[in-house]
């Protein structure tokens, strides 16, 4: 039966006839050779698929001398021991997406990735341990504090490392990230156009870089327009931290017209509380998130909010981390940084 099994198994020369090319671009297109062009790498791919081909690890890794996998880590600073962190993270569509984002680059290359959770001290430390032993090839890290030590360890230990948006203090590492402040501009633009007067906010951390370009991005575009203020509330990217904000925003600026949220799940618990209190939107109050993340569409209204693509940014994070890793690394350091949209819907 093994040796039936073992002869049925696709091989190298099957995807090579299924493609029409070469067993030996075959073998460069799997163990990431770069000199191979893109039209051809799609057409393997596509054959790799078709016939069900696997390759052997094993045998890659003796080539190649690296492991195959990649660590996606997703780290903060604090010294959590897991439970109710851990759960927020993984619950949150933002981290899914980021996730997404990094499986359907890696899928077709036949790598997959190693979630890590560096919710501590401890955590940290063995990340770096894990790569420095070879276990995976790199990390692309979503670091979620600014005090988060784990960027500078990973540079210091010479380890390749890809961040999902720039470090909150100069590092020597590669990074994507978004034009948060033209993106909050664009919902600025927006409400000012929509006619609203009586502009607020809800901010996120702002001890996160892009919370605070957010917010810094928004007070500029509306100043621009002749508001010199911008009342704020601060919440914590969450639903409940959005109600809460919300609430608070009411009672001291009850006739607010507009409003704009650092992110779509608090201006989610914005509309919640906003409905509450028999505000009609948008026609009392015309709404503005930032991500497009499931929760717009699960708004009601759905919610006009600033595209984020975060999947796209995670397929180029990883891009960038196996482009430093593979047969033929790049050395020089980059930064891609993705423009934001606006996405109209019902609630501005």
């Amino acid at each position: 039966m093994g040796d039936r099994v073992a002869r049925d198994s696709p091989t190298l020369e099957d995807v090579a006839r299924a493609a029409g090319v070469s067993r030996a671009t075959v073998s460069r297109v799997i163990n990431g050779i770069r000199n191979v062009d893109p039209a051809i790498q799609d057409v393997v791919r596509r054959a790799i698929s078709s016939t069900g081909y696997v390759p052997n690890r094993a045998a890659r890794s003796l080539v190649t001398r690296k492991a195959g996998s990649v660590a996606l880590v997703v780290s903060g600073a604090g010294d959590d021991e897991g439970g109710e962190a851990r759960g927020e993270v993984l619950g949150d569509p933002f981290f899914g997406r980021i996730a997404s984002g990094v499986v359907g680059y890696l899928s077709p290359r036949g790598m997959h990735p190693l979630l890590m959770l560096a919710d501590s001290a401890e955590a940290r430390r063995q990340v770096v341990a894990y790569l420095r032993q070879g276990h995976a090839d790199g990390a692309v890290l979503v670091s979620t504090h600014a005090a988060d030590p784990l960027p500078a360890q990973l540079v210091e230990a010479g380890l390749p490392a890809v961040l999902f948006a720039r470090p909150p203090r100069p590092l020597p590492v590669s990074y994507v990230d978004l034009a948060h402040r033209d993106g909050a501009r664009l919902a600025a633009d927006h409400l000012v156009a929509r006619g609203c007067r009586r502009v607020a906010t809800i901010t996120g951390p702002l001890d996160v870089l892009a919370a605070a370009d957010r917010l810094a991005g928004f007070r500029e575009a509306m100043a621009r327009h002749g508001h010199p203020y911008v009342p704020d509330a601060a919440g914590d990217f969450t639903q409940e931290g959005g109600e809460r904000a919300m609430a608070a925003l009411l009672l001291t600026e009850p006739d607010l017209d507009g409003l704009f949220a650092a992110n779509d799940l608090m201006a989610q618990g914005a509309l919640h509380v906003l409905r509450e209190h028999g505000r009609r939107v948008p026609d009392d109050v015309a709404v503005v998130g930032f991500d497009d993340s499931s929760a717009a569409t699960a708004c009601r209204p759905a919610l006009t909010t600033v595209r984020q693509p975060i999947e796209e940014m995670a397929a180029e994070m990883t891009r960038l981390l196996l482009d430093r890793v593979g047969p033929q690394p790049g050395r020089s350091l980059a930064s891609v940084i993705f423009e934001p949209t606006l996405v109209v819907r019902g609630s501005a």
